[in-house]
């Protein structure tokens, strides 16, 4: 009888009366589609779903762990295949082991302090549910493996058949055992071949998982005996220009090793001037010790099984004036530094996920440099890497999502410990930024558009033409300040002061040159009249105007209309990609908000291509290689220094007399029309390669594709 027949017969029995209590007891029978949740929900990403299948390899005693990627292009075809040279498996461990999810199989493992034969590994695994990994890739998958004196054994999975079963218990899986044919010989080995693949691979997320897969093992004393690697079959391209991580750790010019146990600290410090750098020495500072505080006790009393650890920290100084001693690759290091920056968690060397990756700030260094800018350490600045040991951290337990640990009493304590060791590299840190800051002061930047027309009237008296030019430099001054007061005053608008501070600027100093110059009343009168002419026409910006479907094309033909003065007075060349092929799409938006975000990004790139030599350019286009229609900004200038959530902070700049204000607006205005504001690396959107500085996306989730 099934549950319901018994629960219909129960209800229906016409002899049983409310007062006669019943019990029985009932066996849990889960559903089949479980298993589509547990592959499906338990694992967020493809990303954590290839890096988990490595770290089995690992458990099982792999030398390396080879990920294909293959045909891609072609959604029949595409496949992946993760293979290793481990231990293998046998029928008993297929069918007992493998094929019984949420067995404690390796926490057993762990708890007894078995290690593996060959290498002497402590497994990675202990929840019983990495192999489902396999069902967030794709629909179909096929196990091979083989262990030493055994048959091959070979699994084969549909999962779109098995979730159409009612009971797990009928979800039947093919297991069958032959001679070997792919692990021949003496080879041992699993292969796990994935088909009918959930996602559509693009260049960004094949890129990150690269980057995934390769950071598996920690730079600072990873074992040596355990090499992954991943490769794209046919070659795409899509991983050109990763950098290695070793070349650049000698960049560091701050450079720390802790070390953690019970209740104190201990940690060497070193501080290496760029070459060229002659106007400080370097310091060091060795065996350093200090008490940890309450919170932070590795054994706090309660016998907590989490150290000892090792901290190692190579922090990056990224400000131009310190880049320009000594870094040849400027861009490449704010760029490797900007994907991989970040304090990560290994554990006998192998990585804990996804601790340090991009959006999980976990030691939250990216809001305290928020608040305290020139003091703090953000992501973008450091590589770093907290060592743990697998046999005496037991007590920091893995999430069954395989998303880092559990938020008990040890990882809190884990956190706060780490967190205090930061703090006093950041400290030893700070001494040597006021050391550089003192030698390298900057001089003091001026009021922007008021102190240049104050220069401007000057000029004016000198030459007695202010009662023929004065009026319009009143004009100016008493516009310039009504709007930029209105525009300050209203986030959607204030983000365009910036844009029209540097028109004004521009427009200013060459009238400036032209009176000084002595050139023809009627030239200069021409001047001032285009500087009336151009503050008034910037004052569009400020009128309301309602929501309408509006096509990417004239969004951008609008804003580089609106900047076309400051373009060609810089000598920039516009590279507009609808001229090269680029597909439009219609977005339904507030079509003011959206050219004055593109114009402060053109604003953006403007400014620090103004310190570039040789040719200058801007790329302005629209991509298909994110996940909804996505307007470009990319300049061949400098790039980024600082991570997204630092960029798009308030008050925060690193302009000179810069606001801070535009980043963070855009991206506000974009999360109003229901998009966002994003920074892909390079190689994630395709644009021309020429332009390699930064790369700025308006992502429109609802617009759709015209052409």
């Amino acid at each position: 009888m099934s549950v319901w027949e018994a629960f219909r017969s129960d209800h229906d029995d016409p002899t049983r009366t409310m007062t006669q209590p019943r019990a029985r007891r009932f066996a849990f029978k889960p559903r089949a589609r479980l298993l589509a949740l547990l592959g499906d929900q338990l694992i967020r990403d493809p990303g954590i779903a290839v890096f988990e299948l490595v770290k089995n390899a690992y458990d099982a005693d792999a030398s390396t762990a080879l990920v294909r990627l293959k045909d891609l292009d072609d959604p029949a075809k595409a496949r992946i295949i993760v293979e290793d040279d481990g231990s293998g498996m046998d029928w008993d461990t297929v069918a007992h082991v493998w094929l019984e999810p949420g067995t404690d199989f390796r926490a057993k493992q762990r708890a007894a302090g078995l290690r593996t034969p060959k290498y002497r590994r402590l497994p990675l695994g202990e929840k019983g549910v990495g192999r489902f990994a396999a069902h967030k890739l794709g629909r179909r998958i096929r196990l091979t493996t083989r262990k030493a004196g055994q048959n091959e054994v070979i699994v084969s999975i549909n999962w779109d058949k098995l979730e159409t079963e009612e009971y797990l218990q009928d979800a039947r899986v093919l297991v069958k055992e032959r001679e070997p044919k792919t692990f021949t010989a003496n080879r041992t080995g699993t292969r796990l071949l994935i088909r009918s693949l959930r996602h559509e691979w693009t260049r960004g997320m094949t890129r990150d998982l690269h980057r995934s897969v390769m950071s598996i093992c920690s730079p600072f004393g990873g074992p040596d005996d355990f090499k992954p690697s991943l490769t794209i079959e046919p070659d795409t391209g899509w991983l050109e220009g990763l950098l290695d991580v070793s070349k650049v750790l000698e960049q560091a010019p701050f450079v720390a090793h802790c070390k953690l146990s019970g209740r104190q600290l201990v940690y060497d410090y070193k501080f290496s001037p760029p070459s060229g750098m002659d106007r400080i020495d370097g310091r060091v500072v060795e065996g350093l010790a200090q008490n940890l505080p309450p919170g932070a006790l590795l054994n706090g009393g309660r016998d907590l099984r989490i150290g000892p650890m090792r901290i190692d920290l190579h922090i990056f100084d990224l400000d131009p004036q310190v880049l320009a001693f000594g870094t040849s690759d400027k861009r490449g290091l704010r760029d490797f530094l900007s994907l991989n920056g970040g304090v990560r968690v290994y554990r006998d060397g192998m990585r804990v996920y996804d601790y340090g990756e991009p959006g999980n700030d976990w030691l939250g260094l990216g809001q305290r440099r928020v608040n305290v800018p020139a003091r703090r350490i953000s992501s973008n600045l450091v590589i770093g890497a907290v060592t743990l040991s697998a046999a005496e951290s037991q007590d920091l337990l893995e999430k069954t999502n395989r998303e880092g640990f559990v938020d008990n009493e040890a990882y809190r304590t884990f956190r706060s410990a780490v967190l205090f060791s930061v703090e006093q590299i950041e400290a030893e840190r700070l001494k040597d930024k006021e050391r550089i800051r003192r030698a390298y002061a900057k001089a003091r930047q001026k009021e922007p558009v008021l102190e240049d027309l104050a220069t401007l009237r000057k000029e004016l008296e000198r030459r007695h033409l202010v009662s023929a030019l004065g009026a319009y430099v009143d004009a100016v001054e008493q516009q310039f300040v009504e709007v930029r007061d209105r525009l300050l005053t209203a986030a959607g608008a204030g983000l365009t002061l910036a844009v029209v501070i540097h028109e004004l600027e521009k427009g200013v100093a060459e009238l400036t040159r032209a009176v000084e110059r002595d050139v023809s009343i009627n030239r200069i009168k021409v001047l001032a009249k285009h500087l009336h002419e151009l503050i008034d026409g910037l004052a569009y910006l400020t009128r309301k105007s309602g929501v309408s479907q509006e096509k990417a094309t004239r969004l951008i033909r609008q804003a580089l209309f609106n900047t076309e003065y400051r373009l060609r007075h810089h000598r920039i060349e516009v590279f507009n990609g609808f001229e090269h092929g680029d597909s439009d799409f219609t977005v339904k938006c507030v079509p003011r908000l959206i050219v004055a975000s593109l114009m402060n990004l053109i604003d953006n790139s403007i400014w620090w291509l103004e310190n570039k030599g040789g040719r200058k350019r801007i790329y302005i286009g629209t991509t298909k290689d994110l996940d909804a229609p996505a307007i470009v900004v990319a300049d061949n200038g400098p790039g980024f220094v600082d991570p997204p959530e630092y960029l798009v902070q308030p008050f925060l700049t690193r302009k000179p007399g810069g606001m801070g204000l535009g980043l963070h607006l855009v991206s506000e205005i974009m999360k109003a029309q229901g998009g966002r504001l994003v920074f892909p690396e390079h190689g994630d959107v395709s644009c021309p390669p020429s332009f390699d500085g930064a790369v700025v996306a308006l992502v429109f989730a609802s617009a759709k594709w015209t052409d």
